[in-house]
């Protein structure tokens, strides 16, 4: 029966690093647009990672045009996801960091760590 599940099971993505909740992050994604295909940076920090097995996704939040926040969920084995750079690590006491949606300005910064 395992056999059968990790022939349906999709293949870990190889340029998604080990991510942590606060990280800052940027991540090219492929867009199609017709016969035509591009890659899309999506910059912002993430504030929720779920763990699902295959189906585990991890939400990225960043400050749009006029201050308006946009959040965008991504599959962690998504052969979508061309490649994830972290540009920062943050301390974070949380797990999920929904505190930052009723936030604006400096006060969405987080303490960075240094490793």
């Amino acid at each position: 029966m395992s056999d059968l599940l990790q022939s349906v099971e999709a293949p870990i993505n190889p340029n998604i690093p080990d991510l942590h909740t606060g990280d800052s992050i940027s991540v090219h994604v492929k867009i199609r647009e017709g016969e035509k295909e591009r890659i899309q940076e999506f910059k912002g920090t993430i504030i929720k990672i779920k763990n699902a097995g295959t189906a585990t996704t991890f939400t990225v939040r960043r400050i749009a045009s006029n201050g308006i926040g946009v959040e965008r969920t991504f599959l962690i084995r998504s052969p979508r996801i061309d490649k994830v750079v972290i540009e920062k690590h943050a301390m974070t006491r949380r797990a999920k960091l929904y505190f930052l949606r009723g936030r604006t300005g400096k006060a969405t910064r987080l303490k960075q760590k240094f490793k």
